[in-house]
C-alpha cells in the first residue's frame, strides 16, 4: 500500500519536540514581604503581581539558555513577569505571547477580620480557587478547558521542532498530567522554583497510536 499524502508530511518521532517548559524567573513583587492584607488588599496585591515584571539583578540560568538556545518557537505567557524571563532565556528570539498561559486565577475567600501575608493569602486563594471559588475571574473548569487547549497548542507547535514556553508555576502544573496523557514523557525534571524547567519528549505508545 502507498503512503497518503498526510502520511507522506507527517513529521516522525524524531522531529516532533521536545517541548520545555520553564516557570518564570524571580518577580519584583515579593510575596513574602509585607505587610498584612486584608481580602481586599490581598485581591489588589494579586492585580499589581501579574501585571509586575521580574525582579532586577538576575539573569537566566546557563543550564536554561543552553536547552532552548535551537528552539523553533519560544512561547510565553503575555503576563510581562513570563515575557521577560523568555527575553533572558533566549534574547535571540522573536517572542510568541499568548494569553492561554496566563496563571491560574488566585482568588482569596472573602474572609473578615483576618490579615496575613500574600504568601499565605496565595495558599487560601489556591484551596479555595480549587473548591470552586472564583469572586469575578476564571473559576476551575475554565482554567481546565484552558489547559487542554494550551496543550493542543504546544503539541501543534512541536511539530516543526524544539519547543520552550516561559509560563507560571500552578499552570505549568495543569499542563503536565494533560501532555502524559497524550504521550509526552518528562525526560528532565528540573521542579518548580523560579527559573526552573522540565522537558518533555514524546514517546508513541499503544494509547497515543489509537
Amino acid at each position: 500500500m502507498s503512503p497518503t499524502n498526510s502520511d507522506q508530511t507527517a513529521p516522525s518521532v524524531e522531529q516532533i519536540g521536545p517541548i520545555i517548559i520553564s516557570r518564570h524567573g524571580r518577580p519584583a513583587l515579593d510575596r513574602r514581604l509585607g505587610p498584612r492584607l486584608n481580602w481586599r488588599e490581598y485581591k489588589d496585591w494579586w492585580a499589581r503581581y501579574e501585571a509586575g515584571g521580574l525582579a532586577e539583578d538576575q539573569s537566566a540560568p546557563d543550564d536554561l539558555k543552553d536547552i532552548v538556545k535551537d528552539a523553533r518557537h519560544v512561547l510565553a505567557s503575555s503576563r510581562p513577569r513570563a515575557v521577560e524571563t523568555a527575553q533572558m532565556a533566549a534574547p535571540w528570539a522573536e517572542i510568541e505571547q499568548n494569553d492561554l498561559f496566563w496563571e491560574a486565577n488566585l482568588p482569596p475567600p472573602q474572609w473578615e477580620r483576618v490579615r496575613f501575608l500574600p504568601k499565605t493569602w496565595n495558599i487560601l486563594a489556591r484551596a479555595a480557587w480549587m473548591r470552586g471559588h472564583k469572586l469575578d475571574g476564571e473559576g476551575i473548569h475554565d482554567a481546565e478547558k484552558r489547559a487542554e487547549r494550551a496543550t493542543d497548542f504546544l503539541i501543534d507547535c512541536a511539530k516543526d521542532g524544539k519547543v520552550y514556553l516561559a509560563a507560571h508555576g500552578w499552570f505549568n502544573r495543569m499542563l503536565r498530567p494533560r501532555l502524559r496523557k497524550r504521550g509526552w514523557v518528562c525526560t528532565r525534571d528540573g521542579g518548580d522554583a523560579y527559573w526552573s524547567f522540565r522537558m518533555y519528549e514524546f514517546r508513541k505508545t499503544r494509547e497515543t497510536r489509537d
